[in-house]
């Protein structure tokens, strides 16, 4: 074999063992574990901004949206779950679905823009949930909370967007701390979780909502901090969401980077590190 020849079928094995390892990497991105970034604050403190994670999707099963979206702006790639599993959606069902329970921390798609959002369980099919005063009400009666210190930060800037954080003792001046009120919050059927506040807003002051049959109902756990569904999708929030948008459950933090990359492993935080999220 020539030296040309041996080129030209070195090249060929390299082209096929980086197909191979992209369909093996597409099938178990689809089946059992998607990465997840976490880009906000919505879900202080339970998830920082810069928490990095894997979200189960055998938990509930699997629908158009266990297929993955592929978005690189850079390159102009914008490829949507729809696109590949498209013929899946429309019947809210899942294959070997399994039901989500009040206090899952889960990822899902936007009905309406297709983006991926991570947020807490509040509300089942069928539940009526209410926020008076601050407080969420389920079923007519209030969760249980206590009082539980505060959650401190530095005001500095977080995130590839580089968002200042909100504070409840605003004004802060950079490089000072932030101040969130904390409350462990306890759901019917046990799951505690700290939820933050940082004001008195109005979706601390709400209607009831009236959950559908097949949809369920999400809020961030720091609670002035959080578009979902105590907003309708026609005002930017996230409404009720369907079963079939389910994505999967975070269960476990891989590891967390305080800087503006996950890149920059010198920011990484020591004390996250495979930290079970609760």
């Amino acid at each position: 074999m020539t030296a040309k020849a041996k080129t030209g079928s070195s090249i060929l094995e390299t082209i096929k063992t980086i197909v191979y390892a992209l369909l093996i990497a597409g099938v178990f991105r689809t089946l059992f574990f998607q990465p997840f970034w976490i880009p906000s604050g919505s879900m202080k403190e339970t998830l920082l901004i810069g928490d990095f994670l894997f979200v189960n999707k055998m938990a509930y099963g699997y629908s158009y949206a266990s297929c993955p979206s592929v978005r690189i702006g850079a390159v102009g790639l914008n490829i949507d779950a729809k696109d590949i599993c498209g013929f899946l959606d429309g019947d809210n069902t899942r294959l070997m679905g399994g039901q989500p329970e009040r206090g899952d921390v889960v990822v899902f798609r936007h009905p309406v823009n297709g983006n991926d959002f991570i947020k807490r369980l509040v509300g089942l099919p069928g539940d009526k949930i209410q926020m008076k005063n601050g407080v969420l009400f389920i079923n007519g009666a209030p969760v249980k909370l206590e009082d539980v210190g505060q959650f401190e930060e530095v005001m500095e800037r977080q995130g590839p967007q580089g968002s200042f954080p909100r504070c409840e003792n605003a004004p802060v001046g950079q490089g000072a701390i932030c101040k969130k009120s904390r409350k462990l919050e306890t759901l019917p059927g046990g799951n505690e979780h700290i939820v933050l506040n940082i004001t008195n807003q109005g979706m601390d002051h709400t209607g009831v909502y009236q959950v559908p049959e097949g949809h369920y109902f999400f809020m961030g756990d720091n609670r002035d901090n959080s578009s979902d569904s105590r907003l309708p999708q026609s005002a930017g929030g996230v409404g009720f969401v369907p079963f079939e948008n389910l994505i999967g459950r975070a269960d476990r933090i891989m590891f967390s980077s305080a800087g503006r990359s996950m890149l920059y492993f010198w920011t990484w935080r020591s004390d996250r590190f495979f930290k079970g999220i609760e």
